[in-house]
């Protein structure tokens, strides 16, 4: 599921910038409809609020702490992505910062 260098070549994305993986976490939660819905319904967010707040630091964050808090869906994702799960956990912490 990572993503490709837009030229191709290259690292596939920065792995060191916070706000991208909570984005490729957020798109990965998203990927399965029971998963969203959870998602969804304890952040209390629509679809609307979502899209709107896809770059807000405080969104983001509590996209990886949903991860978090779910440790199935947290090693799931990180295997998806390719990162350890602390750079995850890591990510968060820095965008509440």
């Amino acid at each position: 599921m990572r993503p490709l260098a837009q030229n191709g070549n290259g690292p596939p994305f920065n792995d060191s910038e916070p706000d991208v993986i909570a984005l490729l976490a957020l798109s990965w939660i998203l990927s399965e409809e029971d998963r969203a819905h959870r998602f969804l319904g304890l952040t209390g967010l629509d679809a609307e609020q979502l899209r709107a707040g896809a770059d807000d630091p405080t969104l983001l964050a509590a996209t990886l702490d949903f991860l978090g808090a779910h440790e199935p869906d947290l090693l799931a994702c990180a295997d998806a992505l390719e990162l350890a799960p602390e750079k995850l956990v890591a990510a968060s912490q820095e965008l509440t910062r």
